[in-house]
């Protein structure tokens, strides 16, 4: 949308049906195909009429139905609203409910991407060193205006990469981010795909840091090369294994970073592995591409590469510009995620969200119950009470 664009109230939705699924938006969007779905909801393709400019609209349905789920939306339209950087996807508009029946559903209408790079690697599209390391770098570029602002995203892969054909890059789906300092740092099995855990994190550590979100870019590189993952663990046990058989078996001062005695035990009782060389795991790739896989691939998070010599490593040099890097830092002091002290409650978690569609639509009037009919007594009734 541009700038002479404004999001104003309009109590005009018109509702078209997509694969069975009804979207229910303003008269302006004008809806034209799926584009994927999660497992929070569709997302369509669509065009705003008013600037002729194609946008992304993501229905949330029964947003409120699971509380825990309905948090996690909300916690990514803030980070999505605190956030702005080229490589980060941008929030353009909430539609805002009209009645409460309304306020069920959550569009959120996002800047349109042509594609994600899950869909990328496994098409028949041949990406050359090139390719890989822009579309990387991109990445990290956006890696670190996220942590710049003490927030990690916790569930990098392929499908959370959009892509247009031109190579540009944006990161999506904030769900599962949470700032450096929380004390809620463990990652359940259920919510985050395991192929792209730290191994820090697969050992159930009580804290970590924005090392796990370099692991899986790590991860995402080495998809690229191989055209396939490159820890394709069965359960948490075996993630372990086949982390190790590739990087090796920790040595007991690579334990030392584990917390937990019990977890570090049982990595001494996994059979001993050695670490492979890198460069049979990646016949094809360039000795740029495997040498940065050699230092994401470290099992003591301290040691691992960080973003900032990520990004000046030699894999990037044709496209490092230290201006853009430095330009894209955040304020260090922490976004507002005071909603998560909150006690947990529909209405409140509908109260927040309603706050975060003001800023979008300032002129949006809170959606109103009708009004219970009064109950009026009849004259003998009246008498006998």
């Amino acid at each position: 949308m541009d700038n002479n664009t404004k999001n104003v109230y309009s109590s005009e939705r018109t509702i078209t049906k997509i694969k069975n699924e009804d979207f229910k938006v303003d008269e302006h969007y004008k809806i034209s195909k799926k584009l994927g779905s999660g497992a929070y909801g569709m997302v369509v393709g669509a065009k705003d009429k008013r600037s002729d400019e194609k946008v992304a609209i993501k229905k949330v349905r029964d947003c409120f139905h699971n509380l825990t789920d309905a948090k996690r939306i909300l916690r990514e339209i803030k980070l999505m609203q605190h956030l702005d950087h080229p490589n980060i996807v941008k929030l353009k508009d909430i539609i805002n409910p009209i009645t409460p029946e309304d306020f069920e559903d959550i569009y959120l209408v996002m800047e349109y991407m042509q594609s994600d790079l899950h869909k990328i690697i496994y098409s028949e599209n041949q990406l050359s060193t090139s390719h890989i390391a822009y579309i990387i770098y991109q990445i990290f570029c956006g890696l670190k205006h996220i942590h710049s602002a003490n927030i990690i995203h916790r569930d990098l892969k392929p499908g959370n990469i959009l892509v247009n054909s031109d190579c540009s890059v944006k990161i999506c789906d904030f769900g599962l981010a949470r700032g450096v300092d929380d004390d809620d740092h463990l990652l359940t099995e259920y919510v985050v795909t395991r192929w792209y855990r730290a191994p820090e994190v697969v050992v159930q550590a009580q804290r970590y840091d924005e090392g796990v979100d370099v692991w899986a870019v790590g991860c995402i590189l080495a998809e690229m090369l191989l055209k396939e993952p490159i820890f394709q663990g069965e359960d948490y046990i075996d993630q372990l294994r086949v982390i190790f058989k590739l990087i090796g078996t920790p040595s007991e001062e690579d334990l030392q970073s584990v917390n937990s005695s019990d977890a570090a035990n049982f990595i001494r009782r996994l059979k001993h592995r050695e670490r492979k060389e890198f460069s049979t795991v990646f016949p094809d790739a360039s000795a740029e591409a495997i040498d940065l896989l050699e230092k994401i691939f470290v099992f003591d998070p301290a040691r691992r590469i960080t973003v900032d010599e990520a990004l000046r490593h030699p894999f990037f040099a044709k496209y490092y510009d230290e201006a853009f890097v430095n330009d894209s830092v955040l304020n260090k002091d922490l976004m507002d995620l005071s909603f998560e002290d909150r006690p947990i409650s529909k209405e409140n978690l509908q109260e927040s969200m309603f706050e975060e569609i003001l800023h979008f639509r300032p002129e949006a009037p809170a959606p109103t119950r009708p009004e219970k009919p009064v109950r009026k007594f009849s004259s003998k009734l009246l008498a006998i009470l």
